[in-house]
């Protein structure tokens, strides 16, 4: 409880601007219900969720300066900080002062007494040997005896205090004199000092004696010295391995050792490079990208792509789709990957269909499509092109994976690092901003492969759709960096042209369409043409079966040569219409009639020509008259065949009209499906995953104002049944079973019930394996929790006793 009252006391002294920085910075801690007092605002800020939530943000000399600072224990100091960092240049001192800021600023470090650095108890154990170092004497010691520290200090030479308590802190400020340990282990034995300068330089993890081949309990003339005078530290029992104070360590390591600190990015090889170049190429790959996702998702509509019984899409549907859209594998992974995330793609039983969000999509200029899938790429909890695991196993796309929060960060730490180039500037080679992301996000993951540059594949994919450009940001990239979404599609549409409506028709029978075709141009080629090329340029092929396609929709010859003039920018070449006059002719000669099934025409020989015809011989082919065959295989069976052999036969209905083949839309229903149906309890309505928004720009002004003006509007965050208010019934309840919570985290609990949102649990089952939930539909039956759990996708009951820790839901 005292730091977290120490933090209470430090928030109390902040001014308003500076309470709603940091509560900018950690929203999790101000997200509905908002804490009512420093001291609940306070708890919330030291919850290991929320700590886990911001250490990824964290710069490399923000984490590195944290590290030491856990290393330095409860002896942190600012001085001692940098007397273990090492001797600075001003720069690095002034960047000393600014990392100490940055972790202020997130609640993460703050002043204690006598001019100590104080930090929640989650980041010192974010690192389980923080500089390889471990625990503190104090700590080490907190077991041991009166006696036994009597017996240590006198071994030193030094008059032991009559109490425990002094006895404890006379041997705690002997050893953290550097000076006095290293004046002291030069009395010792040569393999005395040999075992403690092996054992300085080794992670605590690894027993000291395992290292020199004997066991832990065997303990030798030479650690036994160590021992004695507490330089090493074993149970009393003998039990475990033998453990080396940080302080001793650090005295050990001598004054030449430092702590790592990179208190400056990288330096880059920078190229000067003009806005104009740099928005010139960066419109020509987002007009690329832009026409490939396009033909992408087209080909997912004509023919939807299988999922594999492991889920996902396989090797062999991507190699399709890539063929359809002429675009490579990455680009295919980007476009399934970004459509699915934006609500345009979603699994529908075995396949993956389009979506009624895909429609309204399509008919949206280019820049409009782009800016859905840039905005659904910069949140992406994956990197889309990895196309490759660990292992050099294929991974499928749309694979349902675990989110991966290193991922995306490596996506942000990209666009950080490219924002802090300078104006005008480049780096000279992509690839060497792989460093700079490293910098600014040292906890990313990089998915690029083995013997790559580093974050070489979210860089390359930063590349294809127009991000990055020449080395720098683009006008596309900013936006996506400042997240201004209302300008992102203004930028798009200033880059990208429109759409192209027209088509050049040549007399090589292809069409040609620069730039992006519209929704209807490519609609009209796909249905009379089969597409060669997309990307800047696309290009069609008109065929015989191309123009039989459209004329079996029940178009007419005028019709298909109509529309094409139409869409034309000169007139139609005479190749193309004399092959759709050709077409044409040929067209319906044989009509198929279902009667299980007729097949009859005009043309007595030709009806005799395919009752002899070999390769029809599976469909059992009998003449009923000169003009008139029936067919031992259904008419669908039969259709395909006779067109399979080179024939154009029509389908009739049984009236004897000719029927139309239109091609019927399938769509999926939703982009994500509903979790559950709670049937009988609410109505059979779906769940709503709907995680509480944390509030923003003027409300947390309004918020920090609140907060100061009267802390102590609430009492400090207890655990449970200490007296504490409770403002619902709800929360009563809650806290009369949630005895491991604190009265903060009863509060989010009870809010989460009654306002239907999700919410992120720390879960003991009973099995004593903790695990991490996130939690819907939540319905309270006490002592017990029902709710939709996200984990195990189906629904399950908590005991509300075994709930150890809260944290808002993050959005899906």
């Amino acid at each position: 409880m005292k730091s977290r009252s120490t933090l209470t006391t430090w928030l109390s002294g902040l001014d308003g601007p500076r309470l709603a920085r940091m509560l900018a910075l950690r929203k999790d801690a101000a997200s509905a219900p908002e804490p009512r007092s420093l001291g609940e605002l306070a708890d919330r800020l030291q919850r290991p969720g929320s700590v886990a939530l911001v250490l990824p943000h964290l710069t490399l000399p923000c984490l590195q300066a944290a590290e030491a600072l856990a290393a330095l224990g409860v002896r942190a100091t600012r001085d001692s900080l940098a007397e273990l960092l090492g001797p600075m240049p001003p720069a690095a001192v002034h960047a000393l002062d600014a990392t100490l800021d940055a972790l202020s600023d997130q609640a993460l470090v703050w002043p204690g007494d006598n001019g100590t650095l104080r930090m929640p108890a989650a980041v010192r154990q974010a690192w389980s040997t923080p500089l390889g170092l471990d625990a503190p004497l104090q700590a080490l010691l907190a077991g041991a005896t009166s006696e036994e520290l009597r017996g240590m200090l006198a071994a030193l030479g030094i008059k032991p205090p009559g109490t425990k308590q002094n006895r404890l802190a006379a041997l705690v400020e002997h050893h953290s004199d550097a000076q006095r340990v290293a004046a002291l282990v030069a009395q010792a034995p040569a393999a005395t000092r040999k075992l403690l300068e092996h054992s300085s330089r080794s992670t605590p993890r690894q027993s000291l004696f395992v290292v020199f081949g004997a066991p832990a309990l065997d303990v030798r003339p030479g650690a036994r010295w160590a021992l004695d005078r507490g330089l090493l530290l074993q149970d009393r029992h003998g039990y475990g391995p033998v453990r080396m104070p940080a302080e001793v360590a650090l005295a050990l390591r001598g004054p030449d050792w430092h702590a790592p600190f990179e208190p400056l990015p990288p330096v880059a090889q920078l190229v000067p490079v003009t806005s104009s170049e740099v928005e010139r190429e960066a419109a020509v790959a987002a007009t690329a990208f832009a026409a490939h996702a396009a033909s992408v998702l087209s080909a997912c509509a004509t023919a939807p792509p299988a999922r594999l019984k492991s889920g996902g899409i396989g090797a062999r549907e991507l190699a399709r789709l890539g063929k359809a859209a002429q675009a490579d594998d990455a680009v295919v992974r980007i476009a399934l990957e970004t459509a699915y995330a934006a609500g345009l793609l979603a699994r529908d039983g075995d396949r993956v269909r389009p979506t009624k969000a895909y429609d309204a999509w399509a008919e949206q200029e280019p820049a409009d499509r782009l800016a859905v899938l840039l905005r659904a790429w910069r949140s992406l909890p994956l990197t889309p092109a990895r196309a490759r695991d660990d292992d050099n196993k294929a991974l499928p796309a749309l694979a349902g994976a675990p989110a991966c929060d290193g991922c995306l960060q490596a996506r942000h730490g990209l666009l950080t690092a490219a924002a802090g180039l300078p104006p005008g500037q480049g780096v000279k080679a992509a690839a060497e901003l792989g460093p700079l992301v490293a910098w600014h996000r040292p906890l990313a993951d990089d998915a690029s492969p083995e013997g790559t540059a580093p974050f070489s594949t979210v860089i390359r994919e930063a590349e294809l759709l127009g991000v990055l450009a020449r080395g720098a940001l683009s006008p596309l990239g900013a936006c996506l960096a400042a997240h201004p979404d209302e300008e992102l599609g203004t930028t798009a549409r200033r880059l990208l042209p429109p759409a192209t409506t027209t088509a050049r028709i040549g007399a090589d029978l292809t069409a040609v369409v620069t730039g992006t075709p519209s929704a209807r141009l490519a609609a009209l080629l796909d249905s009379m043409a089969d597409r060669e090329s997309s990307g800047t340029a696309s290009v069609w092929r008109f065929s015989t079966g191309s123009i039989r396609r459209a004329l079996d929709t029940g178009l007419a010859p005028d019709d298909i040569t109509a529309d094409l003039a139409a869409c034309s920018t000169t007139g139609l070449p005479q190749p193309l219409t004399y092959l759709v006059a050709d077409t044409a002719r040929g067209h319906g000669r044989v009509r198929i009639a279902p009667a299980a099934c007729v097949l009859h025409g005009d043309e007595p020989a030709l009806l005799a020509e395919l009752a002899a015809h070999r390769a029809l011989s599976k469909l059992a082919l009998r003449q009923l008259a000169p003009t008139v065959l029936v067919s031992g295989s259904p008419p669908a069976t039969t259709l395909a065949a006779l067109r399979a052999a080179g024939y154009a036969p029509v389908a009739e209905t049984a009236g004897g009209t000719v029927r139309i083949e239109e091609r019927q839309t399938q769509r999926a229903a939703t982009a994500v499906p509903p979790p559950r149906r709670n049937a009988g309890r609410r109505g059979d309505r779906p769940a709503v995953i709907r995680a509480a928004d944390a509030p923003a720009g003027a409300e947390l002004d309004a918020l920090a104002n609140r907060l100061l003006k009267d802390p102590a509007t609430a009492p400090e965050p207890d655990p449970v049944g200490s007296g504490a208010p409770f403002a619902t019934d709800t929360e009563e309840i809650v806290a009369g079973y949630a005895k491991h919570l604190s009265y903060s985290d009863v509060r989010q609990v009870a809010h989460a019930i009654d306002t239907d949102s999700a919410i992120t649990v720390e879960y003991i089952a009973t099995s004593g394996n903790r695990t991490v939930r996130t939690l819907s539909d939540l319905e309270l039956d006490p002592p017990y929790l029902n709710a939709w759990c996200h984990l195990r996708e189906a629904e399950r009951v908590f005991t509300l006793s075994r709930i150890h820790g809260v944290m808002p839901a993050r959005t899906p």
